[in-house]
């Protein structure tokens, strides 16, 4: 297997080459929430999420987090809405990015929340945190994943995770579910793998075997787990109608809280 990274447009680039390659099986993409879900949801795009791909299967996710400066005066979810709701527009919030999942789904809360919190894009997940640990930002949504370093040394505050159960990883943090907050329980970042449109179902059936197999060795579990991914075996179909709907799901939000990104 050869490894072609294909960086550019936030992963436009990607998914075009992808888009224009053979489909016969031997051309693949990590596709992942971005790229699938929440930037087609906001801006147009050169391809269509949903018919311009064959989807194989899924690989896994990581739940977000809901994340604060360690020195707010916050210390769970209740404390965090009340102090919003006190200090209005004075709050700000960091993303890695306008139209990325921690944007929307920050944006998803606030409509929960009925806040008015004030978003800042960054170029990336990094400089978030670098704003976000020195106090120029109050709060953010990343993967759990890349909260990680900064939850383990204590720069940030977590508040409550995304996700059906609490991470392993980190099991003092409370789900949304738990804190009777509804609409969060399968908001992943995840990360699956397609190819062209027009793949042969036999061969589409092969891989997504093959993938299913990879997912099950200990090896690579005890691997993603360091990274905090949960693998997340599916058949082609399913994964599918995972993207699909997560996809649909951003949309609706995008439209409703009139979110466009000018590309």
């Amino acid at each position: 297997m050869v490894v072609d990274n294909q960086s550019g447009a936030g992963g436009i680039i990607a998914c075009q080459k992808t888009e224009r390659s053979a489909p016969d099986g031997y051309t693949l993409m990590q596709g992942y929430v971005a790229t699938l879900a929440t930037s087609p949801a906001t801006r147009n795009v050169p391809y269509d999420p949903v018919e311009s791909f064959t989807p194989v299967g899924m690989i896994g996710g990581t739940p977000n987090v809901l994340v604060i400066n360690s020195k707010l005066p916050i210390y769970t979810f209740k404390e965090f809405v009340e102090y919003v709701k006190k200090q209005g527009n004075d709050l700000n919030y960091g993303s890695a990015g306008a139209g990325s999942l921690t944007h929307l789904l920050m944006e998803l809360l606030k409509q929960d929340i009925d806040s008015n919190m004030i978003h800042i894009a960054y170029k990336g997940i990094a400089p978030g945190f670098l704003d976000l640990i020195a106090g120029q930002t109050h709060a953010m949504f990343p993967g759990l994943a890349a909260a990680v370093p900064h939850l383990t040394s204590g720069a940030v505050r977590a508040l409550a995770i995304t996700g059906k159960e609490r991470s392993p990883r980190f099991p003092d943090i409370p789900t949304f579910e738990e804190l009777g907050v509804k609409g969060y329980s399968d908001v992943l970042q995840w990360y699956g793998v397609s190819g062209p449109k027009g793949i042969d179902p036999a061969i589409v059936k092969i891989l997504n075997e093959s993938l299913n197999d990879v997912l099950s060795e200990p090896e690579l579990v005890k691997q993603l787990e360091v990274e905090a991914i949960q693998p997340m075996p599916m058949s082609s179909q399913e994964f599918a109608s995972y993207a699909k709907a997560d996809f649909e799901r951003w949309r609706d939000l995008a439209k409703k809280q009139n979110i466009k990104i000018d590309t």
